[in-house]
């Protein structure tokens, strides 16, 4: 739709949606983001329309957030979208960047792979259980463990990537946006 000449132009166009780079396991986080709003919404209807909220829905919600914020992570680790101090790239070499690059990725793939451990570690000797609902409290971290196990895989992709391209999101964005194909 093209404005008229009677028509002031929009201040903002949208971008066109691209979900091309959406995959499988990327429904977890919208499952999970979805079960979020639907409880948030019934604790919200519940304690202020109906005056008498149910016991459960804040534990479940707050459950359900840590599920967003873990899976969440591993499409943010597949995709390379984490937030990174970018500033020092500017400044040096490019054979240093790729170095820096190289340094940044070990050292991920290290980050991700301890906490893996920890987290089996935690769930294995967690025996509580959830305060509303008989669950096992260790469930969650053996959902945390999982999501923790996967983005150690999706950064060893992303190390082994950067190893074969010679570039790297940081390294040399223009040329690795180039060399990188969403599958």
């Amino acid at each position: 739709m093209t404005p008229s000449d009677d028509e002031p132009a929009p201040l903002f166009e949208d971008e066109p949606i691209d979900l091309s780079d959406l995959r499988w396991d990327d429904s977890i986080v919208f499952a999970a983001f979805w079960a979020l709003a639907v409880v948030v919404f019934l604790q919200f209807f519940t304690r202020y329309v109906l005056n008498n909220s149910f016991g459960w829905t804040e534990e479940i919600a707050r459950y359900l957030l840590i599920a967003v914020t873990f899976s969440g992570a591993v499409m943010a680790v597949r995709k390379e979208s984490h937030i990174a101090v970018e500033f020092l790239y500017r400044w040096v070499p490019r054979p240093l960047r790729r170095v820096m690059q190289i340094v940044v990725d070990v050292v991920c793939l290290a980050f991700y792979a301890a906490l893996t451990w920890f987290s089996i570690e935690l769930a294995q000797s967690t025996r509580q259980q959830m305060a509303s609902v008989k669950v096992p409290k260790s469930v969650i971290y053996w959902g945390v463990a999982a999501c923790f196990a996967a983005m150690t895989l999706y950064a060893l992709i992303v190390l082994i990537r950067h190893l074969r391209s010679g570039s790297g999101r940081l390294v040399d964005p223009e040329s690795y946006a180039e060399t990188v194909h969403v599958e």
